[in-house]
């Protein structure tokens, strides 16, 4: 558990606007991922068709992965919503770990799609079933498109959102996934090889493990409140330690509370002779570094002497608009 106690409002940010905040980002994703979600789902409505009417399982394993594109969205949708939801007393956080709920369900479906997608491959391989080649290339070309249009559409919004990261893999995947099956198409139309369609299946579900282990990765890394990667916690202990009147930092952690959203707590052991302004100067140091250079935004530091006895303890407020983590 970390050590979060008897944290104080500083420049006037109280702690519960912090969670807020980071609703409000999730909010911003919203939009695109209606847009997206329409875009997808009309083409899974002529994708299935074009599978049923040329009897292809590389299309139909493709419209799987569309589908699961859909619910990914979905979910990520219900996600950005429910981060959106105040904090309470029973969640102080809100609702902001919604978003790596939903990355794990996208995860775990995308394997159970491959799963499925292999076992119906592998029956076919040693005699592949008749398909009508062109049918699958002008409806496998309409998916490319497709999913071009989604993955601009949320390119912006996964830069800072879990669950919306996990639907643009389900995207790009799938967009392979339709270059594929053109490929099989083409195959099969200048060919005559129909074993090209399950084999292009079984690249299709390659395509969804890869994309499967990447988000159920990043999700149990969070959830395991592991260090943000992008923080190198050796070097932000020895910036800490490095500063005027610090002589040591101890419990040290870092973890994620949603996507962008980072927090930060540590006992930091200062000289006996550090007291009044200098304290105070040292937090606003301390604010500065931690905020703008690690890009943290809740942060809780405890002041202490060699002693122990503690000097004061400090929450720091969101960093100011435009800090990047180095």
């Amino acid at each position: 558990m970390h050590d979060h106690a008897g944290q104080d409002q500083t420049e006037g940010q109280p702690p519960q606007a912090l969670p807020a905040r980071a609703g409000a980002r999730q909010a911003q994703a919203r939009r695109p991922l209606v847009l997206a979600a329409a875009v997808v789902a009309a083409y899974l409505v002529v994708e299935v068709a074009g599978a049923l009417i040329s009897g292809s399982l590389a299309l139909l394993a493709d419209a799987a992965h569309t589908a699961s594109d859909v619910g990914a969205l979905g979910l990520a949708l219900f996600a950005s919503w429910a981060a959106g939801r105040p904090a309470s007393p029973e969640r102080s956080f809100g609702y902001l770990r919604a978003e790596v709920l939903a990355a794990v369900v996208n995860g775990a479906a995308l394997l159970v799609i491959a799963a499925v997608i292999f076992g119906e491959a592998f029956g076919r391989i040693g005699s592949p079933p008749e398909v009508r080649g062109g049918v699958v290339s002008i409806v496998a070309s309409g998916g490319i498109a497709a999913n071009v249009v989604a993955a601009v559409l949320l390119l912006r919004s996964s830069r800072t959102n879990m669950a919306v990261r996990a639907a643009l893999f389900h995207v790009g995947g799938d967009a392979l996934g339709s270059a594929g099956a053109v490929v099989a198409g083409l195959l099969v139309v200048a060919f005559g090889w129909h074993a090209a369609d399950p084999i292009v299946s079984v690249f299709i579900g390659l395509l969804l493990v890869v994309a499967a282990v990447r988000v159920l990765r990043e999700a149990t890394h969070v959830l395991l409140e592991g260090t943000p990667v992008h923080v190198d916690l050796m070097a932000l202990r020895d910036d800490i330690e490095g500063m005027a009147d610090v002589e040591g930092c101890h419990d040290l952690h870092t973890w994620t509370i949603a996507s962008g959203y980072h927090a930060l707590s540590a006992h930091v052991t200062i000289c006996d002779d550090c007291a009044g302004q200098r304290v105070r100067e040292l937090q606003g140091r301390l604010r500065s570094m931690v905020s703008e250079t690690y890009g943290i935004a809740h942060v809780t530091i405890q002041l202490e002497r060699s002693d122990g006895a503690c000097v004061e303890e400090g929450h720091v407020p969101a960093p100011a608009a435009g800090a990047r983590p180095r």
